[in-house]
């Protein structure tokens, strides 16, 4: 299906603001909710908290009081919309079984971005980070079997596949090897800014989310292995933030953010079977819808920005659609397990440098005991 948000209603911004009770709803069942739907909830929190940051950072740097207005008036109503997505996440479900949808996310959203993305380079980026979130929903469930004693299929219902990816160990890199050449957006499509704004959204959830629950287990391995993970998802969200062009406006990545969550909720809508779940998604839509024309109607005044010339279509194809991807996974590691990055480019392994940065920083932070390795022979030894 496609997205056509020009041809879409909103509702008015006065009517959007909630009270406690309609803000804050029951949350699923985490013994029966479908393993998307937990997944959307991740994901839609992430767009959420993305967009609230962002609007919070442009209106520090914005010396404009009527556009200051206008944000702060969709930043509160995003930030009621976020607390609604997060607070349906029983209390019952513990921090590794939440843990384990973020990672199911991470590879089912990678892998709709990748196959549906035409910008080869942004392409190979997402599957290069895929393989690596593969690996960390392996590693975390190797920690959930002997921590919690539970299996992790339970959380994954068997949809994506929990086996090695590239190993969490090797996935350690200097700063430099992260640095991404950008798309131009006066070229990317819609469709590439779109994919863009959701996989940044849906990262820097992850890694706020185990830096901020990480620490609160007892369990030695368990706290080393938020840790060491979180930090991949730093480099992760350095990566892909750096593709998108820093030559858009602040005014012109608010008003696609604002669009990104309308075209993500809209999404979410076609697929979700959960009646309740997908009235909250069809409400919210219609709220983004708003947001959307109120912050273009902003560009286009202060910046003389069209936002068709932005855009350059009428409609958004194809939807994200959370689902099994075992083939193309399977595929991507089986060709390109052993890539890494130099130079803003992947190339093999045994092409690296000598004097590649990334040596010397795998030695420094993988120096001693490695928590991504150890969760594998702590699984084995308690197996035995």
């Amino acid at each position: 299906m496609r997205f056509r948000p020009f041809e879409e209603e909103g509702t008015p911004i006065e009517d959007q603001f909630m009270n406690w009770n309609s803000m804050i709803r029951p949350p699923y069942n985490k013994n029966s909710v479908d393993a998307y739907t937990r997944a959307r909830v991740i994901l839609m929190n992430g767009i959420e908290n993305n967009s609230i940051l962002m609007s919070h950072a442009v209106a520090r740097m914005t010396d404009n009081d009527e556009i200051k207005r206008q944000l702060a008036l969709i930043r509160r109503v995003d930030s009621q919309q976020q607390q609604t997505v997060n607070w349906l996440t029983p209390a019952d479900q513990t921090v590794l079984e939440t843990t384990l949808g973020y990672e199911q996310l991470a590879v089912d959203l990678t892998a709709n971005l990748a196959r549906n993305e035409e910008d080869s380079y942004f392409k190979q980026v997402l599957d290069f980070a895929l393989i690596e979130d593969f690996d960390h929903l392996f590693r975390y469930g190797k920690l959930m079997e002997r921590l919690e004693g539970k299996d992790p299929g339970s959380i994954t219902q068997g949809k994506t596949d929990i086996k090695p990816g590239r190993p969490t160990v090797i996935e350690h890199r200097h700063p430099d090897d992260e640095m991404r050449m950008h798309f131009n957006k006066d070229e990317a499509s819609a469709k590439t800014k779109m994919n863009y704004y959701t996989i940044v959204s849906a990262e820097q959830q992850t890694e706020l989310f185990y830096k901020s629950h990480g620490f609160m287990y007892r369990n030695d391995l368990a706290r080393k292995l938020y840790a060491e993970i979180a930090e991949i998802e730093e480099q992760h969200v350095s990566q892909y933030e750096l593709i998108g062009d820093p030559n858009e406006s602040p005014l012109e990545k608010m008003t696609l953010m604002q669009l990104n969550e309308a075209y993500n909720y809209y999404s979410c809508m076609q697929t979700e079977p959960d009646e309740r779940i997908r009235k909250i998604w069809q409400d919210f839509f219609a709220a983004e819808i708003t947001h959307f024309i109120m912050c273009y109607e902003l560009m286009q005044k202060f910046e003389n920005k069209d936002i068709g010339d932005v855009l350059k279509a009428e409609a958004i194809e194809p939807l994200i659609v959370l689902e099994p991807n075992k083939d193309y996974v399977n595929h991507i590691i089986d060709t390109q397990v052993d890539l890494q990055p130099y130079n803003m480019r992947f190339v093999r392994a045994d092409k690296l440098p000598d004097d590649w940065k990334s040596f010397d920083y795998m030695t420094r932070v993988n120096a001693g005991e490695v928590p991504s390795e150890d969760v594998i022979k702590y699984a084995e030894k308690m197996a035995a």
